[in-house]
């Protein structure tokens, strides 16, 4: 695929967007956001898209799978991964760099592990065949298809199944094989207290610049209200406002905590990635902007 794609992963409001952009700028590439929410028109102010940070000079920095679903439309993982895959090879093709931007980590994760995420259909007569294979027959023919260096597929009889399964499929559906992404990893992390008070003042800056009216906007263009509830966060609290659930200190008080919340689950999940073995560079969000960029450049370089 060329040179390695970049990753700029980390907790909410610690700056991602921005350190992106610079190194886009600095490389020749182009962001891919890898933000679960903001791939969805009109959802502006409460997934804070941000779009004037791509903005350097008065040049756009091209981005990525922002704004490619309707509000109120299915979008998953395997959707996003898949156009991901698609947006590095273009960039590729035209002698960019590719750097993905973003705190979604179930899909930062996806993408750079090469999940499978197609759907699998029932294979009843494959079950019923592998059904009558003893535990040991079953490993050496999963081990077949790969190491086993992961043994949680081996240690349950019903995981194996599925695990076999799997690969079977798959291996009848090459056009469905997806391969990890090979990455340069930086995380943007800080003190505990300094994220929490640019997160309290990211929200009292939205609640002001218009979110309320934002959500309102959508439900008055027929945007479900349940699938607003499922959006979280913003779009949760701000419709249980609207519909009278909430007041406005309520509104401000709990989504601020939930936030917060949100924060420390995507640290445990970068953690975890670190444990599964990703190599994650991390940087302290205190660090100087311009000494964040030239510390990137200098391990990209």
């Amino acid at each position: 695929m060329g040179e390695k794609t970049i990753t700029i992963l980390g907790p909410t409001a610690t700056g991602k967007t921005k350190l992106a952009v610079a190194l886009a700028q600095a490389l020749d590439g182009e962001v891919i956001s890898a933000d679960s929410r903001q791939v969805y028109r009109q959802m502006d102010i409460g997934t804070g898209k941000d779009i004037d940070d791509y903005c350097i000079g008065g040049k756009m920095i091209p981005y990525h799978l922002i704004d490619i679903a309707e509000p109120g439309e299915e979008y998953n993982v395997s959707k996003w991964q898949q156009a991901a895959l698609e947006a590095i090879e273009d960039i590729g093709k035209r002698g960019r760099r590719a750097i993905v931007c973003g705190g979604s980590g179930m899909y930062v994760e996806a993408l750079l592990k090469g999940y499978r995420l197609a759907p699998v259909p029932p294979q009843p007569e494959l079950r019923a065949e592998l059904e009558a294979r003893p535990d040991d027959e079953l490993i050496q023919m999963l081990a077949s298809y790969h190491p086993l260096h992961n043994h949680t597929d081996t240690c349950e009889r019903p995981r194996l199944l599925h695990a076999l399964e799997l690969e079977i499929y798959y291996s009848k559906h090459p056009e469905l094989q997806t391969q990890p992404v090979d990455s340069i990893i930086f995380g943007l992390k800080g003190d505990r207290d300094l994220i929490r008070q640019k997160i309290t003042e990211r929200l009292k800056a939205r609640l002001e610049n218009g979110l309320i009216e934002e959500v309102e906007k959508l439900i008055s263009q027929n945007v479900s209200q349940t699938q607003l509830l499922k959006y979280g966060l913003e779009y949760k609290f701000v419709t249980l406002y609207l519909q009278g659930q909430l007041s406005k200190d309520e509104l401000f008080r709990k989504l601020n905590i939930a936030i917060h919340q949100f924060s420390k689950r995507q640290m445990t999940w970068f953690r975890k990635m670190e444990r599964d073995g990703f190599t994650i560079d991390w940087i302290d969000i205190s660090v100087p902007f311009e000494e964040k960029v030239s510390y990137c450049l200098k391990k990209i370089l």
